[in-house]
C-alpha cells in the first residue's frame, strides 16, 4: 500500500492510457451531459467543434480512471477536498487515445488530522498527437504510515 510518503513534490507516475469510443461518449451524455454536440452526431457536425466530442465531464471520468487502476487503489487514500484548478483544452473525439500524468506538487501533513497528510498533483491528459486536452490541480488525502507506526510504538 502507497501512502502519504510515497508522493514527494516532484514525483510522476505515468497512469496508462485509454481508447476512447463512439458508444462511450454518446453512453456518458445521454446519462449525464446529453447536450447536442455529445449525443447528436449531426448536431455535433453543426457545432464549434464539427463533429461528436466527449463531454469535459466524460474526460474527467476517464481520467479518474486512469488514476484508478495505476496507483490509487493501491494506496490509502482517504478523498479529496477538492480541485483547485480544472481546464478542458482541446475536445476528445471518438478513436483519441488518452494518457494520463500526475506530478505531485507539494505534500504536507494536515494539522487538524496529524494521522493524515495532503498531497496537491497535477493531472495532465493528452492525446495520441501529445496534444494537452485536460488539466487538473487538486488535493487528496493518504494516510501517513509514520504517523501509524508512531502511534503503535506508543501502545
Amino acid at each position: 500500500m502507497l501512502g502519504w510518503e510515497d508522493f514527494p513534490p516532484g514525483r510522476v507516475i505515468d497512469c496508462g492510457s485509454t481508447t476512447v469510443s463512439r458508444e462511450a461518449i454518446l453512453d456518458f451524455a445521454r446519462q449525464f451531459d446529453p447536450q447536442p454536440f455529445h449525443v447528436d452526431e449531426a448536431a455535433a457536425g453543426h457545432s464549434l467543434f464539427g463533429g461528436l466530442v466527449a463531454s469535459g465531464w466524460h474526460t474527467c471520468a476517464m481520467a479518474m480512471r486512469l488514476m484508478c487502476d495505476a496507483y490509487l487503489l493501491r494506496t490509502t487514500s482517504q478523498g479529496s477536498p477538492g480541485l483547485d484548478e480544472l481546464r478542458w483544452l482541446k475536445p476528445v473525439r471518438p478513436g483519441d487515445v488518452l494518457r494520463l500524468r500526475m506530478t505531485v506538487l507539494d505534500a504536507r501533513p494536515m494539522r487538524s488530522k496529524p494521522d493524515l497528510g495532503l498531497v496537491q498533483s497535477h493531472w495532465e491528459l493528452f492525446n495520441q498527437d501529445d496534444a494537452a486536452v485536460l488539466s487538473m490541480k487538486g488535493w487528496a488525502m493518504f494516510r501517513r504510515r509514520a504517523h501509524a507506526m508512531a502511534q503503535e510504538q506508543t501502545r
